[in-house]
Order: structure tokens, then C-alpha cells, then sequence
């Protein structure tokens, strides 16, 4: 049953657009965000959605915009007092991990296959600088960009190809189903490579 129709300010229009989009892509993929479903979830008509986005591909760019923002902002939250709480580098792995699998990994691959590119927004930096802080002093901070690249691919890729990815390599059962095992393998990886030291418990 879809809302009343009312009219809003453009800004909250598209916020709310964004925001119902961006509940269907965590609740059924990308095949689930569709104008006219995005438009019954908020009172809206299509023609509505259509004139703030234009049409359902500029809808998911700006979706993955949106997602990249939200990760930001998430990141820097728990970044904030990150180092205080003893530097977990599992909090940060699990904190990705935990967005893509809400649709924006299956979403980053769909608009990448349709040709779309990000010109590089740098949505990683406070990433980079949080652990490069952690690292030996002299530590090359390209090294440290290349390790968040690496972790933010897998991140990306996991709720779409982690378990058939882990069984092509011969793990099975819950060492190839279970995320978490391979979120604590990452884990592990950013400390050898980065040389940081695990936090203590």
C-alpha cells in the first residue's frame, strides 16, 4: 500500500528517493530498484521519480553516489574514536563488508558492466590516513593505499562471489559459506601488510 501522495521540496524529494532506493537495493538487489517500485514506497508518481533522476540508470548513479557518501560518513564515525578504542582493524574490514552486502557491491559491478566510471572521489582517504597513523614511521602511504584498494575490491565482491570464489579454491562447508571466516582472514592480511600491530583485547 503506497503513501498519500504530497509535494516536497526538491532536496527532500530526491533525499527520500535516494533513501527508499537504496532500502529496495538491500532488500532484493538491483533488479528490485525499479521507478515505479522506488516511487509506491514513497507516494510518489514515476513521472516524479523520472523528473529529479532523469531515468532508472542516472537513479542507480546516483545511488552508488549516495552509498559512497553514506559509507564515508559511516567511516568517519566510527574513525573518530577508532584509535582510542584500541584500533581494531576488524571493525573497519567488517564495517565494509557490512555495506556492500546491503546491495552496493551488486550495484557497483551492475553500473561498471554498463559503463559507467567513477572519476575517483577519494572516499577511502580517512581510511588510508587513519591507518597509515598506525603504521612504522617512514611506511609508504602508497603501500597503505594499495592495501585499502585490495580490501575495498574484496569487500565490494563478497556478498556477490565470496562462497563460490572460496569453493574454486577448494575450501567447503562453513570455511567457504561464512563471511566472517574471511573478513578475519582480511583482517589479518591488513596487519602483515601494513605492519600493525593487532590491537590488544
Amino acid at each position: 500500500m503506497s503513501s498519500p501522495r504530497v509535494r516536497r521540496p526538491p532536496a527532500e524529494a530526491r533525499r527520500q528517493i535516494l533513501e527508499a532506493a537504496a532500502s529496495l537495493l538491500a532488500e532484493g538487489g538491483v533488479a528490485a530498484v525499479q521507478v515505479r517500485a522506488v516511487a509506491a514506497r514513497i507516494g510518489m508518481t514515476d513521472a516524479g521519480v523520472t523528473h529529479h533522476f532523469g531515468n532508472r540508470e542516472e537513479l542507480l548513479t546516483q545511488l552508488l553516489r549516495h552509498g559512497g557518501r553514506t559509507l564515508r560518513a559511516a567511516l568517519e564515525d566510527v574513525l573518530k574514536t577508532w584509535l582510542d578504542r584500541g584500533a581494531d582493524l576488524g571493525e573497519l574490514v567488517r564495517s565494509l563488508e557490512t555495506f556492500y552486502r546491503g546491495g552496493y557491491g551488486e550495484l557497483a559491478v551492475a553500473l561498471h558492466t554498463a559503463g559507467w566510471r567513477d572519476p575517483g572521489s577519494g572516499m577511502l582517504d580517512p581510511v588510508v590516513d587513519a591507518l597509515q597513523r598506525l603504521r612504522p614511521p617512514g611506511s609508504s602511504v602508497d603501500d597503505t593505499r594499495h592495501a585499502v584498494a585490495a580490501l575495498h575490491h574484496a569487500m565490494a565482491t563478497e556478498a556477490l562471489y565470496g562462497a563460490a570464489f572460496r569453493r574454486s579454491a577448494g575450501l567447503d562447508g562453513e570455511a567457504a559459506d561464512d563471511p566472517s571466516t574471511h573478513v578475519r582472514w582480511w583482517t589479518r592480511q591488513l596487519h602483515l601488510a601494513l605492519d600493525i600491530e593487532p590491537a590488544r583485547s
